[in-house]
This record gives C-alpha cells, structure tokens and sequence, in this order.
C-alpha cells in the first residue's frame, strides 16, 4: 500500500505540473501579433519568456522575477526583485520596463504571473519606494483578501491598475496571463497591469479605514488617494488567461481518481480549517484557494503552515482517527520561509509536543514554522517556477 504522505504530494505535484507556465505560454503564442518588445513579469516569468522566445526569437525581452526563480535566459535582459515586499532592485525593474514600452516600436507581448504586484513597484509622483512599501506591509498585515490589498496598491501605482497600457500607447498590448487568483479577475492579478483598475481612490480609502490601518499610511499616500486623479483612458488591448488555480485543482482531481472537491477555499485560515473538515469525507479531498492571516506576532511562517495545522487541530476535535493532509502554495514559497507548506496527520499533534512544543502558543505568535519544523512536517519543494494560489490535498483513512 502507497503510503499516504507519498500519495498526497503525489497529487499536490500534479496540480503544480498542471500550472506550467512554458506549455501554457506555447499552448496560446499562436493568438499573439508577432511583437516588438516582450515584457515578463512575475513567479513564472522565466518559463513563460522562454517559451516566448522560442516563438519569437530575436525580440527584446525583459524578465522580472523573485530572487529565488531567477536564472540566466538566452536572449532575455533578467533582473531579480524582492517578494513579498518590493525593494529598490524591483523600482529599477519597474523603471527599466517603463522605459522599454516607451521605446517600443510596434505590438507588445506581455507575460504576466502572480507576484508581478511587488515585483514592479513603480509608485506615482510624491510617493517614495519606503512609503509604498509600508503601504505593502500594512496591507500584509492586516488580514485584507487580494482583490482589497490590488484594490489599494493599484492607486499608488504607474504600472498597476493598466498603467502598462497606458506606458506602451500607442502600441497594442497582448497579454499572456497565469493566474494565481482564486476567480481569475484579471484586474487583481499582479494588480492587473494590463486590466482595468478594481476600484477608485474613494474605494481604496474605505479599505484602509474598514481595515483600521488608514491612520498609519503614509501621509503622502494619504494626500495622493484624497486628490482622487482619474487616469487616462486604456488603449488597445487583448487579455488571455492561459492557467488558473482552477485548471490545476482538475489535475489533482484527475491524479487522485474518485475524489470529494472543494468550493475554493477563502478567507482567514481559522474558519477554512472548520470548512475544509466540515465538508472532507472518508477518501480523498482536494480543493484550492488562498486564505489569509491576522499578522498578531513576531514568528515565522505564511497562510498554508499555519492552515495546515489548523487543519491538524480540527481533526483531533473531531475525533479523526487516521488522517493526512498536505496544504501548499504552488510557488514552493509560502510567506518568508524556505517552505511551501505544510504535510500533516494523525501524529504530528504528538510530534510538536514531543519536542516541547507549545503549538498555541506558537499560533499566537505567528511561529507556524516553528511548529512544524519540530514535527518534521515543513513541506518543501524549492521554487517550482510557476503560482497559481494554493492547493490542498486530504485524505481520511476512517
């Protein structure tokens, strides 16, 4: 018999292969003018460029990538930026890219995937790199759904929100676009630099107020979204989505056979642990989505680690007897760690006690890291080059 651990990241690794972002790419070049300037930006860019400029090679090409996906592509200028937090390498990226659509002389390719929204911090006049990038951690930190923290972000942005449309007018813009939004809004994905923006600058204040953080934005942040500028209207344009959390679920559901699958799953990782175990039957359960965090401590860790142990403590209220689950973020990266996840069951409650462990006290503090590595149970699969959201995979034995 296959033992359970191996099973579950057998299907996980399915919905992973079914993201890749190369096959994706050569799967839709077809549908695109043949272009001037491509423009990669995101978890995915070096694959999705590659397989780009394999259709098209020869074309100036710029790739914007998280340190740890960044490697050398034949053909293509990459530079690497800090995520989730933009830093001074992802502003030069985002000036380097503005200036490349500026001097475009025809039709643009743009390759875009999830993380694309930090990766290219491009703030609007008045707003600083460390202004704005407070304005990220602010929103990080307070619990906010992604289309709330695009929402905001996009107002402070001369890329986001369709503002590499507008830098590339009078050129069209084609967009290849991997999504890791549960939904697949495309204004939301990497803040929809090739869509139109969610929401105005009124919108993104109520946000902030709603969330209790508008007292401690910026104050040039504050001005820029009370002066409430229309932007400029977005030229020619085609948006296709070529992945999605959906298509990969499917996967998994393949690879797992008959199966239970899930509605996405949302919201703070408290409550989805209590839906994903209220609806999971006897079998195998899969399902995707992001959940969010209330950031109250100092620890280490990110949604799925922490989802992932929830998960583990509902189960023992309930009574399960034998039980695995593997909770992940389909990048391999899930917040500041090295890990992608979580791969819990029956014993790792026993496991974190065994090792001194205090597992609410860990929760308390955010140290969703800590608790699993003291399991042995930190999923980790490095950097898999693509990110649409997260993926779950649980089986109960009883």
């Amino acid at each position: 018999m296959t033992d359970p651990r191996t099973t579950v990241r057998q299907i996980f690794d399915a919905g992973v292969a079914a993201a890749d972002p190369a096959a994706a790419v050569t799967r839709q070049i077809a549908q695109v003018t043949p272009p001037s300037q491509i423009i990669a930006v995101g978890k995915a860019a070096i694959q999705m460029a590659g397989a780009a400029l394999r259709a098209h090679p020869g074309v100036p090409t710029r790739v914007i990538t998280n340190y740890e996906n960044a490697t050398d592509l034949d053909g293509a200028t990459v530079m690497a930026a800090g995520h989730p937090v933009p830093d001074a390498n992802g502003a030069a990226a985002a000036q380097a890219v503005l200036a490349d659509l500026k001097a475009a002389t025809g039709p643009v390719l743009a390759l875009i995937s999830g993380g694309g929204s930090a990766l290219m911090p491009a703030p609007v006049s008045g707003v600083s790199l460390d202004e704005k990038a407070k304005l990220n951690a602010l929103l990080l930190g307070a619990g906010l759904d992604i289309t709330q923290m695009n929402l905001v972000r996009q107002q402070v942005s001369q890329i986001k929100g369709g503002g590499l449309l507008r830098a590339a007018a009078p050129h069209s813009v084609t967009a290849l676009i991997l999504s890791d939004v549960v939904g697949d809004d495309l204004s939301t994905i990497a803040s929809g630099p090739t869509a139109p923006p969610i929401g105005t600058a009124a919108q993104a204040i109520a946000v902030l107020k709603q969330a209790q953080i508008w007292d401690a934005v910026p104050a040039s942040i504050k001005a820029h979204l009370e002066a409430d500028t229309s932007p400029d209207e977005l030229p020619d344009h085609k948006n296709i989505l070529i992945g999605s959390n959906a298509l990969s679920v499917a996967a998994m559901e393949h690879a797992a056979g008959e199966c239970t699958v899930l509605p996405a799953v949302e919201g703070d990782v408290s409550d989805a642990a209590k839906a994903i175990c209220d609806q999971a039957k006897p079998g195998v359960t899969v399902w995707g989505g992001e959940t969010t965090v209330q950031l109250q401590g100092t620890g280490r860790g990110g949604r799925n680690q922490e989802l992932a142990l929830r998960i583990a403590l509902e189960a023992q209220a309930r009574g399960w007897i034998k039980w695995t689950c593997l909770q992940g973020g389909s990048d391999g990266r899930d917040g500041p760690t090295d890990a992608a996840g979580g791969l819990v069951d029956d014993g790792t409650l026993a496991r974190i006690a065994a090792a001194d462990c205090d597992l609410h006290a860990l929760l308390a503090n955010n140290d969703s890291y800590a608790a699993l590595k003291a399991a042995g149970d930190l999923l980790v699969t490095d950097a898999t080059g693509t990110n649409v959201a997260d993926l779950g995979v649980l089986i109960r034995h009883d």
